[in-house]
């Protein structure tokens, strides 16, 4: 059976936290991961998730903004960590 590659795995501080950005293509489609992609994208500080995009099993694709969940509606890896980087600088703002 063929194994997911990695595509992207990428840890960088900012802003005081932490960035940690995880991208698999999967051998296959599914139910789960209609797109082929799983992914794990979040913005750490003081020990507390502030912004996380991911698609675990049974939930789709979606975001976290502080203790909010939302729907996210997946285009391409590209759109995904446009979106990603926009709700993290947009903390900037506050």
């Amino acid at each position: 059976m063929a194994k997911a590659e990695k595509l992207l795995h990428r840890r960088q501080t900012y802003r005081g936290g932490l960035i940690e950005m995880v991208i698999w293509r999967l051998p296959e489609r599914s139910e789960s991961w209609p797109h082929g992609l799983k992914y794990r994208l979040v913005y750490i500080r003081d020990r507390a998730r502030v912004i996380g995009y991911d698609n675990e099993r049974g939930k789709g694709d979606h975001k976290h903004l502080g203790e909010r969940e939302a729907p996210y509606h997946f285009t391409d890896v590209r759109t995904l960590l446009r979106d990603f980087w926009a709700d993290v600088r947009s903390l900037d703002d506050d």
